[in-house]
Parts: structure tokens; C-alpha cells; sequence
């Protein structure tokens, strides 16, 4: 099994080329790319030559001897009622899936909206004005499974796909070729539902991606399997039992945050550590 993890706070303290470098001296497969605003060089979304820094990406990985398996799209994808945020997000969404084409990553994250009514036709209507993109690219999109705050309480509360028979709602009746579940195991505790029943209910067939991070049950903390409350044979053996075929992606940076960056190498060589664990959990 593919051991990969995001760039994202590797790449928000040293840049995008020199994350994929510190990500595969570390150990890892494959890469994750983070695309969010919060850090990413701008090439990727305002430059012209966008292309030309996206090979530059894609040559740096061949000489580490890793390459891109996955991606993350600017998030959020919309924000109802912020005309001017959307206005600028939507070409976003089109052209991270463009660089995915270029870096030949084969699945993109695109997460689905809280559109305060008719979620699934709207949401369905979006991820549909993307297909057109994504087929010339050859990338597949994936959802993932989202949580939310109650505005009165601040209470995590779900949203959307955020059970599991919501999300194989709106996966059934998207094209099965080019959209697919990244399921993001963290955030399955955070609103009750059961890790093991959630990764039985969406199977071997729709499943072919993961976010994995530890929580708390309490806040979705984006930390390392082993440092959280998750039952972490519980879930290996759920993943083994539906023949999980996918990656294995970190999306745990929240563990290397507080890390200074004389100990940062270190620590991404524990993370890679504690993949290749669960690996060996999940292929037994």
C-alpha cells in the first residue's frame, strides 16, 4: 500500500519545492498537494506560467523519487452568500484540477458545500460543471465527508455526507469514473457515527481514498493515529476487511505545527513511521 501525506505545513514553512524534497527524504510514496490560499505559492493560481512551476513541481518529485497520488483543492469551495470569494474560488477549483492533469495526480479533493437547502442538487450541479475539466485532465474527483459548527452552541454538529448513507446518496448518482469517496476518518467520530460501520457502508467499490488523522471526539484535531481516542485496530481491520485497495494519506499536520524546524525532519520520519504501522495493521 502507497504511504503519502499532505505538503501542507511543509510547504507553508519551506515552499512547495522543497516540501516534496523533506516529504520524500522522510520516506514517504507519494504526495499529497495542498492547494489553499493560506500558504500556497501563487504560481499555481495567478502566474502565467503556471504550467511551466507546475512541471517544475513534477521534475523535483521524479528526482526524489516520489510522485503526486493526491490532491487538495482550494477549501472552502463556496461560501454562500460571499459573491466576490466565489467569483475568485471557482476558477480555482478548475485550475487546481488542471495542475493535477500536469502532475498526473489521479484523485482531487473537492470538498462538497453546505448550500442551506437542496444540498444535494446544488452540490451535484457543481461537481458536474467540473466533470468537463476534470476528463481532459484525466483526474477524478473525490468527496469527502464534512462536519460543521452549530452557530448558537459551537457545537460540532454534521453536515454534509457527513453519515454514511448521505454520502453513498450523492456518489450513486455521480458518474462512478470519475467521482469517487475520500473518506476522512477523523471526521466520522466527530458527529457519532461508528469509524468501522461508516467504512463497511461505503465499501471496497466507492472507497478508494483516505484522509487519516487522529481526534478527540471533541475537536477535529488533525493529529497522528496513537495520539487521539481513535481505535485504530478497529479501523485497520475494517479497511482489510472490505479489501481496501486505496493510499494511505496523512492529513495530519496539526502533530508537526508546534515542531521547530531544527527538530521538523524528525518528526515527518516518526509520521512516516506510524503510516508504514497502519499499513502493516491494515495488510496484516
Amino acid at each position: 500500500m502507497i504511504l503519502s501525506t499532505q505538503t501542507h505545513e511543509t510547504a507553508r514553512r519551506f515552499g512547495d519545492i522543497e516540501a516534496v524534497k523533506h516529504l520524500a527524504a522522510a520516506g514517504f510514496d507519494a504526495i499529497d498537494l495542498t492547494m489553499f490560499d493560506d500558504y500556497n505559492e501563487q504560481q499555481l493560481f495567478y502566474d502565467s506560467d503556471y504550467q511551466e512551476y507546475a512541471y517544475k513541481l513534477l521534475q523535483t518529485a521524479k528526482e526524489c523519487g516520489v510522485y503526486f497520488n493526491q490532491a487538495h483543492a482550494p477549501f472552502p469551495s463556496y461560501r454562500v452568500g460571499d459573491d466576490e470569494y466565489n467569483k475568485k474560488t471557482y476558477p480555482k477549483l478548475h485550475r487546481s484540477i488542471e495542475v493535477c492533469g500536469i502532475l498526473g495526480v489521479k484523485n482531487i479533493i473537492i470538498h462538497p458545500v453546505d448550500f442551506k437547502g437542496d444540498n444535494k442538487k446544488k452540490n451535484l450541479a457543481m461537481y458536474r460543471s467540473l466533470l468537463p475539466t476534470a476528463k481532459k485532465a484525466g483526474v477524478r474527483i473525490a468527496l469527502e465527508n464534512m462536519w460543521t459548527r452549530n452557530p448558537r452552541t459551537r457545537n460540532i454538529s454534521p453536515n454534509v455526507c457527513s453519515v454514511s448513507s448521505e454520502f453513498i446518496d450523492f456518489l450513486d448518482a455521480l458518474e462512478p469514473e470519475w467521482f469517487t469517496a475520500c473518506l476522512d476518518l477523523g471526521h466520522i467520530g466527530l458527529i457519532g457515527e461508528d469509524e468501522v460501520s461508516f467504512i463497511h457502508a461505503l465499501g471496497r467499490e466507492r472507497l478508494t481514498a483516505l484522509h487519516v488523522h487522529d481526534t478527540t471526539f471533541k475537536e477535529d484535531s488533525h493529529t497522528l493515529p496513537f495520539c487521539g481516542k481513535m481505535d485504530w485496530i478497529s479501523i485497520t481491520k475494517a479497511l482489510k476487511d472490505i479489501g481496501y485497495k486505496g493510499d494511505l494519506t496523512f492529513e495530519a499536520d496539526n502533530f508537526l505545527r508546534p515542531v521547530p524546524d531544527g527538530f521538523f525532519d524528525t518528526a515527518l520520519r516518526y509520521m512516516h513511521d506510524c503510516g508504514r504501522y497502519l499499513i502493516s495493521m491494515i495488510e496484516g
